[in-house]
């Protein structure tokens, strides 16, 4: 099976686990989850981590991550991959999908005594609130561009070229992933959401990108 297939199917199945896990969540299954979580993260990280954290915040907000978007249109529309112009849409999908959770998946947010943030700094999308926090913005947004790219990576650079750039996206990645709930600004299943739902969309994309001449050939032979 050529890597697009695999591909494919990998982000179709992301995306049915994100569905059953919404309704997971929805039914209160990880309260208890959520809660021991969130205390063990903020047991463990010292408060050296209050400052790069919340700069992790500014990172993940719609507007940076809104011009990472823009980049990589602009990027597609250079290279002429037209599919992929087209499919990056999906990033607008998945931010309309992650505000539909927020507005009727019963699972409200972390109380305020839980949050470390340490920064006055907010751009205006911090004001737009909703009653509910699954799923994740910052993880949707985050995971969908991280996705996309180690795809871009995976069908276009060697792997010995794209190690490199392929563990820094992982790492930055992760530590969305701590810092979201570390912060207290999420709960972990609403972290899990915007990965999973982040993830699908994003691999989904990234499988539109053409690939070279000899790749299409050898998934021909394939």
């Amino acid at each position: 099976m050529s890597p697009k297939r695999v591909l494919f199917f990998f982000s179709l199945a992301l995306f049915l686990a994100f569905i059953y896990f919404s309704y997971l969540v929805s039914r209160e299954t990880f309260v208890q989850f959520d809660f021991d979580t969130t205390v063990k993260i903020q047991d463990r990280l010292p408060h050296k981590v209050d400052l790069p954290f919340s700069i992790l915040s500014i990172i993940g907000s719609a507007e940076v991550t809104g011009i990472v978007w823009i980049l990589l249109v602009l990027f597609s529309v250079i290279k002429r991959y037209w599919i992929t112009f087209f499919s990056l849409a999906t990033f607008v999908i998945a931010n309309a999908i992650e505000l539909f959770g927020k507005l009727f998946v019963l699972h409200p947010g972390p109380p305020f005594l839980f949050y470390r943030g340490i920064l006055d700094f907010s751009f205006p999308s911090s004001y737009a609130h909703t009653d509910y926090s699954y799923p994740s913005g910052h993880l949707t947004r985050t995971s969908f561009l991280v996705s996309f790219l180690l795809v871009l990576i995976c069908l276009k650079v060697s792997p010995f070229k794209g190690f490199i750039p392929g563990a820094i996206l992982l790492t930055f990645l992760g530590l969305m992933v701590v810092s979201r709930v570390y912060l207290g600004e999420h709960w972990t299943t609403d972290v899990i959401g915007g990965l999973l739902l982040g993830s699908s969309l994003g691999i989904l994309t990234g499988v539109t990108i053409p690939l070279q001449k000899t790749q299409h050939l050898k998934e021909g032979l394939e």
